[in-house]
């Protein structure tokens, strides 16, 4: 190989595909199915090169980084037989960013400025579960003011909706159904400028944090969101028209990816993936948080595992969230928006021009940050790709000693192999497309 051939020459080690002639019998079980419990015997059946085949009619090919939806950053390696796909590989890596690291050298108080990045297209949620854990930490978790707690209901569902209105987008996209592109952004928009409205910014809010939210609803709040309710369910039946009853779109999607609930289950997926099952856990019904014990919604569930599942039940949880809005608008009440604990909560912006200790304890808040207790904590809440997880392990100091996220994406993009395993190389996009996965929590 010449020098100019290995500087082009891409090899990410032990997460690069390999042909069956190098690898191991036991690497090869690991690869196609050990994980899920099967017997090596089973998984052995599964890894074999079918009978009409051997390894000079096959081929190893990358499939990216690219895939409109993941931005060009998740990186498939298929080994395939003609245009069956005999084996999978996601190879990750290409935006990592270090955000728990990171997270370890901020305050408690910066760490929503983090954590909200992570899932950009959730990030209101990624906030929420952050601050359930150092709620929790501080042991304050029932002190939080109702109202606060409404808010974040209504953040929470909102930006849920807003994530499956982009799904529905990017899937069109993914697809071929261009103009559901448009239609999908363009819903998105009316929600995320209300998120503007709310928290000054469309995305990565830092807008729910620990003790509460950082500021009270602005006036006209429930003008907006009833005009969102009252649009969406809409263009929700126009989208049902344009998709989900048109044969080539049911063909398409319909047997493409499927996957079982026993497989789902060991993989440790959640969120549509695991539902598409027939497996009806939702954290929101099954672990209450918030108030989600005192609102009444249906959890929505497949049949058969595959994308034509994890679509439709995306789009009926949009209709579930305006179900659940609907009641939060009815049930909101007055009161505080923040935990009135002045370790916790930093003075009202008024006060600073007024009083001295009030700016001394905005500078401190903000500057070396509020101590938590030593202790250990772990919170989930339901996002809207599955299980978002926050581990936190405190020394006693104002920053977290370790931390780290539960992604979703994370563990669910580890179903792809056993989804496009048997499928053709031209569904491996719509595959992809169903798991919706968001790179910024995969790599973070």
């Amino acid at each position: 190989m010449t020098s100019v051939e290995n500087i082009f020459k891409t090899n990410e080690g032990a997460q690069e595909m390999r042909a069956r002639s190098e690898i191991s019998a036991k690497e090869i079980l690991r690869e196609v199915g050990s994980v899920l419990r099967m017997s090596e015997a089973e998984a052995a059946k599964l890894g074999q090169i079918p009978a009409d085949a051997d390894e000079d009619q096959t081929m190893i090919i990358n499939m990216g980084p690219q895939h409109p939806s993941t931005h060009g950053v998740l990186r498939l390696m298929l080994e395939l037989q003609g245009e069956k796909v005999l084996r999978c590989k996601p190879i990750i890596g290409y935006l990592h960013t270090g955000m728990e690291k990171t997270g370890e050298e901020l305050t408690y108080m910066q760490g929503g400025t983090n954590v909200t990045r992570m899932d950009y297209l959730s990030p209101l949620n990624n906030e929420l579960v952050f601050s359930m854990a150092v709620e929790k930490l501080l042991g304050i978790e029932n002190d939080i003011p109702e109202r606060a707690v409404w808010m974040r209901m209504l953040l929470s569902e909102l930006n849920r909706m807003s994530s499956h209105l982009l799904f529905l987008a990017t899937n069109g996209m993914d697809l071929g159904a261009v103009s559901m592109m448009l239609y999908g952004w363009r819903e998105r928009e009316e929600v995320l400028r209300f998120f503007q409205k709310v928290t000054g910014l469309r995305m990565n809010h830092n807008f729910i944090r620990p003790g509460g939210v950082a500021a009270d609803l602005p006036a006209g709040w429930r003008d907006d969101v009833l005009e969102i309710l009252e649009m969406l369910p809409i263009r929700l039946a126009e989208y049902d028209i344009l998709m989900t009853d048109q044969p080539i779109w049911r063909e398409r999607l319909q047997g493409v990816g499927v996957i079982t609930a026993d497989e789902a289950l060991a993989l440790g997926t959640s969120g549509p993936i695991l539902r598409s099952t027939g497996v009806a856990w939702d954290l929101r019904r099954d672990q209450p948080y918030l108030h989600y014990d005192k609102v009444e919604f249906d959890v929505i569930v497949g049949s058969y595992g595959d994308a034509f599942d994890r679509y439709a039940i995306r789009i009926n949880e949009i209709r579930e969230s305006i179900r659940i809005v609907h009641q939060v608008l009815d049930a909101m009440p007055l009161g505080d928006y923040r935990i009135q604990n002045k370790k916790v909560t930093p003075p009202p912006r008024a006060r600073i021009d007024e009083s001295m200790e009030a700016l001394i304890h905005h500078f401190k808040i903000f500057t070396e940050g509020f101590k938590v207790p030593e202790g250990e904590v772990y919170s989930a809440i339901e996002s809207p790709r599955g299980e978002i997880g926050c581990y936190i392990v405190s020394d006693g100091g104002p920053k977290p000693y370790r931390i780290h996220m539960r992604a979703p994406s994370f563990v669910n993009i580890q179903a792809l192999p056993h989804m496009m395993r048997g499928g053709l190389v031209a569904d491996a996009v719509a595959v992809i497309s169903s798991i919706d996965p968001v790179l910024g929590e995969v790599d973070r």
